[in-house]
């Protein structure tokens, strides 16, 4: 059975920060590109980051570029998402998902798997 499971997420005032982790089980979590994406009230899900299988390669939504980082640690079967200068309109509920290319999950790919999610609120 694929579980992802979300963590890390909570209550940070504008400008801090929060490092969202994602741990997968009953996949071989390394042969999969690794997405996150948020949902805010009302709105649509949208992309977030992406990274492939290796580490290599990252995409971001433009929102994101240069406050946002997405790294992983394939040993751990662990993907993280480090934010930084976050925002209010930021708050979500934020998501990790598997698929097979980091390419395909900021295209819009459906993922294979996805995970429950876990709250970021943002307080101005």
């Amino acid at each position: 059975q694929v579980q992802l499971v979300e963590s890390g997420g909570g209550l940070v005032q504008a400008g801090g920060s929060l490092r969202l982790s994602c741990a997968a089980s009953g996949v071989t979590f390394s042969t999969y590109a690794t997405g996150w994406y948020r949902q805010a009230p009302g709105k649509e899900r949208e992309f977030v980051a992406a990274i492939s299988t290796g580490g290599r390669t990252t995409y971001y939504a433009d929102s994101v570029k240069g406050r946002f980082t997405i790294s992983r640690d394939n040993s751990k079967n662990t993907v993280y998402l480090q934010m930084n200068s976050l925002k209010p309109e930021e708050t979500a509920v934020y998501s990790c998902a598997i698929g097979s290319t980091s390419s395909g999950l900021r295209a819009g790919t459906q993922p294979n798997y996805w995970g429950q999610g876990t709250q970021v609120t943002v307080s101005s």
